[in-house]
């Protein structure tokens, strides 16, 4: 059986023909009365390359196509084409997850792909034997599998950002600590609806950690503007952890607001473990790049955002949970709304993520509170001026 990936490597370092018919790796077996060895195995050379070769040798008969031996498509040589295909798609879509990586995320669904597409060359290359491994062929199928990862990168990307409008997102490995608990920073482009920095929501009602986040991300929007459309609720209450945590759904909420504009993607049907379709590119390209996949999550100016955990722990409104009190939602709003400082009040727990959430506002929007103060501080009161004034020189 000719190697002819042999042939051809041994014929890139300027082997004559006869040396490399005499080449035990080659495997060409030359018939006695036929001539030269050399010159044998050059004519069935130029013969299988016009018509294809087969593992033994000889030319590939009509209709069937060339196998694993020449520059047929062998299950290696189809490895050294998607390897550096997925390869390439995979590090850009790490890289810039919108607008790369908005097709197929680049964790774990690209990650997982090239791991398979990686198993299987490994795979071929560990059955191939006799020199197999690398030849002119090979190294320009690698080549090939490149560039096609870079065009097919590069379209996805200039469609998502021509066509749809995706902004371009740096990686999360990327992002730093605001400061607020659980908040990073990044050189994300700012954000805006109207001129007005946005802060985006994306959870359901029937999650008890947007249940108890929701709080903060109500009292903080209404500290800007007047917030309607959003009612008092409980979280599910057939969830295993934390069941008929109070809130405030927002999913049909809208605020009014010179500075601040809102945007949410809430779930509120009735069933367990549904979440609801973003409404943008620039919705999904954020929840794709930095939500790590879980609820709730919270962009605040599209500097700073919240995903991975919890603004509000539920354990800390687990005293105004249905069970407890029937008019827990209730009472938690008010509490909220009204700033009460009373021993176990709700506002206490939402307070800090309240403020960081303002300050974050302000230091998108400048930066100086004294700015605002025609249109909104006055509305705030002394803690509220204090807390969000010592947080935005904080981050």
């Amino acid at each position: 059986m000719v190697d002819w990936d042999r042939v051809d490597e041994l014929r890139s370092k300027g082997w004559d023909w006869d040396r490399i018919a005499e080449d035990e790796k080659v495997g060409f077996h030359a018939e006695a009365a036929a001539g030269r060895p050399g010159r044998q195995l050059r004519a069935m050379y130029h013969r299988s390359r016009r018509g294809g070769r087969t593992s033994s040798g000889g030319a590939a008969p009509p209709g069937r196509p060339a196998k694993a031996g020449g520059p047929g498509w062998s299950l290696v040589r189809a490895g050294f084409l998607s390897v550096p295909f997925v390869g390439v798609w995979f590090l850009l879509a790490f890289v810039a997850p919108s607008p790369v990586g908005l097709l197929v995320p680049a964790l774990p669904w690209i990650g997982l792909a090239l791991a398979v597409v990686a198993f299987v060359l490994i795979y071929a290359l560990w059955r191939t034997t006799g020199g197999k491994r690398w030849s002119p062929v090979l190294r320009s199928t690698l080549v090939s599998g490149i560039v096609l990862g870079l065009v097919f990168s590069g379209a996805i990307a200039l469609v998502s950002t021509f066509v749809y409008g995706c902004p371009y997102l740096p990686p999360a490995s990327s992002l730093s600590s605001s400061g607020g608990p659980g908040w990073r920073v990044g050189s994300m482009p700012e954000w805006t609806q109207d001129g007005k920095p946005v802060v985006y929501f994306f959870g359901a009602s029937w999650c008890p950690f947007c249940s108890a986040s929701s709080w903060a991300i109500w009292k903080a929007l209404s500290e800007f503007g007047s917030v309607s459309g959003a009612v008092p609720g409980y979280s599910f209450a057939g969830d295993e952890v934390y069941p008929h945590t109070p809130e405030i759904i927002l999913a049909n909420a809208t605020l009014s607001s010179p500075s601040v504009a809102f945007q949410v993607t809430e779930y509120n049907g009735p069933t367990d473990g549904v979440t609801a379709g973003t409404s943008s590119c620039v919705q999904q390209a954020y929840l794709v790049a930095y939500s790590g996949g879980s609820i709730p999550f919270v962009v605040a100016g599209g500097k700073y955002v919240h995903g991975g955990s919890s603004l509000i722990n539920p354990k800390a409104l687990e005293n105004y949970t249905e069970y407890n009190d029937s008019s827990g939602a209730q009472t938690v709003e008010s509490q909220v709304q009204t700033e009460s400082t009373a021993s176990g009040s709700a506002w206490l727990v939402v307070q800090d993520q309240t403020w960081w959430i303002m300050a974050m506002l302000v230091k998108v929007m400048g930066g100086d509170i004294a700015q605002l103060a025609t249109e909104v501080s006055p509305n705030w009161s002394a803690a509220t001026v204090a807390n969000v004034t010592a947080d935005v020189n904080s981050l």
